[in-house]
């Protein structure tokens, strides 16, 4: 492999090839950095953001935890908006990260927060 960035984002086209969001049952994409973490709820027909959460929001920024904790309530945070905009199926997209740690704990959240995936 030549190095880790291009093989996330092999592994990332190849997981996207394969799946897809529509309205009814939307694409949850998640965005990793070395700080924060980012979710979306992505409907693929056209092309729209229907629900964002990350850790930068207001409510989860002002809380002292740990990065997987706070992943943790990012999930939380993306279920309970969805469920207010009557959305309970999702197809995960976890963007060539590996499914361990703090994307784990962010899928374990949305679980929890009522998302079926």
């Amino acid at each position: 492999m030549d190095n880790k960035v291009e093989r996330r984002q092999k592994i990332k086209y190849r997981i996207r090839h394969k799946i897809n969001g529509t309205n009814e049952k939307p694409r949850l994409s998640v965005f990793r950095s070395n700080s924060e973490i980012y979710v979306q709820l992505i409907d693929d027909v056209t092309g729209k953001t229907i629900v964002a959460a990350s850790s930068q929001d207001k409510d989860l920024k002002a809380q002292k935890v740990t990065k997987l904790e706070k992943s943790k309530l990012v999930g939380e945070a993306v279920a309970r908006k969805a469920k207010d905009l009557g959305i309970s199926n999702v197809v995960f997209d976890r963007s060539g990260y590996l499914y361990h740690g703090r994307v784990k704990a962010l899928a374990d959240g949305a679980r929890e927060g009522g998302l079926q995936f």
